[in-house]
Parts: structure tokens; sequence; C-alpha cells
């Protein structure tokens, strides 16, 4: 018996007379991948604990700490009839010294190397920004689909979801432990293998004891700390903001003439009076602009320009710096056009010999005061970011309600740029600076670039980092005016993309007391 023909599933529905249609395909170019690479759970820990530390986080904690479960008592008290709760701090006497306290047990419990728990989502949005969303067979180098151990990968939508078993796979594919068992990454593990005479300390020896070993902590869990991060806020103002507000506290005239904060009466009522007397008695402990001037050029090679800053004159300098870094910058900006083009490969080789370069600069600045100073200069800005953003300080300084501000320190500072003339740039491009400057250096620092890199982690990094190194480059371009996307057309316009930003900062002050000078003619003032 004959088969009966089947009909045509696309002829069949079309009305008499009429062609068939031709079924419609879709072609698709994939950007190219890399391979997986262990030190993308390096990058994750970096952005999480980064974000650990960022303001928003550490002023809920604070205000916990200091002000007694602020929420539910703030809400006991108001249903009570006695208001003012959010006003009660600790102890006046000693307000400060646990203000300061607290914020270095913060530091210590979040900025660490060691993954935690919910490092896990940063490792899966890391992943997410490196590979494509959809993959093929052709191409160089294709992202696979397994973990180090072969076992698939578990998927939620487009993003790699990893348990506490993957994470621990990762952090155990990457970090190296030593003869003591102590895990370390690659680059330390590299600098301890130079030091072998020197015996890593006990479990029981902590810093300062007689035992000259390695200290085990400095090795095994370095804090997530660069000094970039407080270099940017100081060339926002910050401490000059506070600096000013502690000296009217204190009945001091801060420039000739009429003062701006001529009216700021901070009435003893307030907690902030109290937090504002500790800091200036605890002044001879605190780092001085001197102090700090001289690590931004011991490790970076920046310099500070004002008043109060002497003139530096370091022993040791990072004058390779800016160029290195900025060239990297420019490069990555070449590679991200490349890569958007599906129908090349972009070559990761000239980022990774830019990585490369600044790795080693920022390993000659890693000596003396590296361990400390930074530390110390985050906990005291910190205090500063947490005292501006109490509530009375927006009655006292003012500001504009309207701003859509990040942090609530923020238009505190502002206001008081403003008012002092310091500039009409906002603080939150040099916050952007600061925070993803750090993330950016702080990948290169602790990667082992120098002998285990290969393209596929050059790749993976400028892919990883990508949101960060553009907001750090327009926020640049904000704050001093030079692009660093735009290729050189002589040689004026290369020196100036590695110029010291103090420079452009000094100058657009010079164009602003310029302009505000009134021309005179004939001994009167022209309109």
């Amino acid at each position: 018996m004959p088969s009966e023909k089947l009909p045509d599933p696309v002829t069949s529905q079309q009305p008499p007379g009429t062609q068939p249609a031709q079924q419609r395909v879709t072609v698709q170019l994939d950007r190219t991948a890399e391979d997986w690479t262990p030190d993308i759970a390096l990058w994750a820990v970096i952005k999480d604990r980064a974000e650990a530390v960022q303001f928003r986080f550490f002023k809920d904690y604070m205000d916990k700490v200091l002000l007694r479960g602020l929420e539910q008592l703030e809400r006991e008290r108001y249903r009570e009839g006695e208001w003012g709760a959010i006003e009660r701090l600790v102890e006046r006497v000693n307000a400060y010294d646990i203000l300061k306290t607290a914020t270095e047990l913060y530091l210590m419990s979040e900025c660490g190397l060691v993954p935690r728990k919910d490092a896990v989502d940063a490792v899966a949005a890391v992943e997410d920004r490196i590979q494509p969303r959809t993959g093929s067979s052709s191409g160089r180098g294709r992202r696979t689909t397994n973990r180090p151990d072969g076992a698939p990968l578990k998927r939620s939508g487009d993003i790699a979801t990893r348990d506490e078993k993957d994470l621990a796979n990762l952090r155990s594919g990457y970090l190296e432990r030593l003869r003591g068992g102590v895990p370390v990454s690659p680059y330390m593990n590299l600098i301890i293998e130079r030091l072998e005479d020197r015996p890593l300390k006990p479990d029981w020896a902590i810093e300062g004891a007689s035992d000259y070993g390695i200290l085990r902590d400095r090795v095994s869990s370095p804090p997530m700390v660069e000094l970039i991060w407080s270099y940017w806020h100081e060339e926002g103002m910050l401490v000059q903001t506070f600096n000013a507000i502690a000296r009217r506290f204190q009945n001091r005239r801060v420039v000739s003439g009429r003062d701006p904060l001529a009216n700021l009466n901070i009435d003893p009522l307030r907690g902030a009076n109290n937090l504002i007397w500790g800091w200036i008695q605890d002044e001879g402990n605190r780092l001085t602009v001197p102090r700090r001037a001289y690590e931004y050029d011991h490790q970076y090679g920046l310099s500070l320009v004002g008043r109060a800053v002497p003139n530096i004159e370091g022993a040791d300098s990072r004058s390779k710096f800016l160029r290195a870094f900025h060239e990297l910058l420019h490069l990555c900006v070449k590679f991200y056009e490349q890569d958007d083009d599906t129908t090349v490969v972009a070559d990761p080789f000239p980022i990774l010999n830019a990585l490369k370069e600044v790795h080693m600069v920022l390993a000659e600045g890693a000596h003396n005061q590296f361990g400390d100073l930074p530390w110390t200069a985050r906990v005291e800005m910190l205090i500063t970011q947490w005292i501006l953003s109490r509530p009375e300080f927006r009655e006292f300084l003012g500001g504009r309600i309207m701003v859509p501000y990040d942090e609530e320190w923020m238009d505190r500072v502002d206001n008081v740029r403003q008012l002092y003339g310091w500039g009409d740039t906002s603080v939150m491009h040099f916050r952007d600076l600061a925070v993803y400057g750090e993330q950016i250096l702080l990948s290169i620092r602790y990667g082992s670039w120098m002998t285990e890199a290969t393209l596929g982690q050059g790749t993976n990094w400028a892919r990883a980092w990508r949101e960060e190194i553009q907001v750090y480059i327009h926020a640049y371009r904000t704050v001093t005016g030079v692009d660093l996307t735009a290729d050189p057309v002589d040689q004026r316009a290369a020196e100036a993309r590695y110029r010291q930003p103090s420079y452009y900062l000094r100058e657009q002050e010079l164009e602003r007391q310029r302009s505000r000078t009134p021309a005179r003619k004939n001994g009167r003032v022209r309109a």
C-alpha cells in the first residue's frame, strides 16, 4: 500500500494561489570569550569587600551601635511622647572614643581578603559580565560551562550561581597554601618564597611580639584598602570641610575678611557638639596633611596643592604611576571598541603588558607606612563622613534638598565648598574616583601578573572591570577636564594626560579667582 504524503507544514497554511513563504533564519555573532580563570574569584571578593565598607553600610552599623538601636527606640519613644531619642548617644565623656573604636572594628570585620558566604552572588555577577549570554563552538577560547573540577554549573536565568561548596572550590583553586598550611594569594606566595629565611609567626603570636617572623594575617588576609580612596576624598575637600568646621567651633577665624561659617552655632544640646569636641581633643593622635601628602607621593606619585601642604620632597616617589595607570585605562577603551565588534577578536596583549607595569609600580610603593597609614586615613575620613551625615548639620550648614546625593554627607561638603569658593565640581565625582579607583588598583596590586598571567586573564580582567573603568574615566574628565579616551594628537596633548590632577584643580582655582576680580578703569569698578 503506497504511503500517504503528508502536507508540507509551510505550504499547507498558505492561501490558494500564493507562493510558499520563506522561513526566516536569524544569524547572530557572539562575542569571543575566554576560559574560566581562578583569579575571577579574587576580583569578586575585591568587589564584595569594597562594597561592604561603603558609607551607606557603615552608617547603618554606626547608627545601631551609637544610637542604641535607633529604629526601634525612636518608635517607642515617639509612642510614649518622648522625642529626641536620636540624640541619645553614648556617654558624653567617651562618645568620640567609642565612635573611633567602633569604626576600626567595623573595618577589621569587613575588609579582609578571605571570601565570606555572601561573596557567592559577587562571583556570579562578575562571571556574568565576563562571559557572553549565548555561546557557540567557534571562536578563540569559548567559555566553558563547567567548574574547575569538571562538574556543570548551576544556572539561574543567564547568570551562573554557586553554592558554598562551589565557592570553596574557587577559593582552593586560586589561593595557595604554604608549608605551614596558611592560604595566600599567588602574589603573596611569590614574595614569601623570597623570604624563606623568615618563619611565619606561630598561631599565638600577635603584632608587636618579639618574634620577627612574617605576620600571618598580613599574608593570608590583607585588608582591601587602597590609599587612593583617601586621596580623592581629600581632593574633594572632605578633610578641609571638617577642619574648617572644627576651627570655627574653636572660635578661630578661617579666612581673612568675613568668615563664611560665621553663623555656624552648634548648640550643646546636639550630639554633634560633643563629637566635634572629641575630634579636636584627639588631634595629636590623627594623621596630619603633610603625612598623608608624603604617602600619596610615595605610593602613587600624586601631589596635593594648598596652603596647608608644604613643598613635598619625598625620598621615594612613584613618578611613573600616573603615566602607567592612565595608559592602561586608555588601552582598555581601545580594547572595548574592538571587543564590541563581533567580527574581530580583540587583542588583550597591550592590556596585559600595561597591567604588569602598573603592578610593578604599586609593588614598589608597598613599603614602610603601606600597611598602617591607608587604614588610619580610612578610619579618620569615615568618622568625618558619619559626623557630617548627622541631620543637624543640614540645619547648621544648609544644602540643596533636591539634589539626589548618594550619601548623606555629600551635600554638607558641597555647600561648604560653595561658601569658600573651592570649586563648582560636586564631591560626588571625587567619590566615584575614590571608590572605583580603589577597586581597580586592588585587583592589580594583589593579582599575580608578573609570573602566571595569560592573555585570557587580561581579557577577563578588562571585561570584569569595564563598568568601574568607564565610570572612573568619566569622573576624571569631569574633575580635571582631561579625556583619557581621546588619542593624543601631539606631544602636548600626550603630556596633558599624565599631568598631576592637583595641577588642573589649581588651574581651575586660579581661573575662578581671575573671573571674580573686577576690571578697574579710572579708579572705579566696572560692571
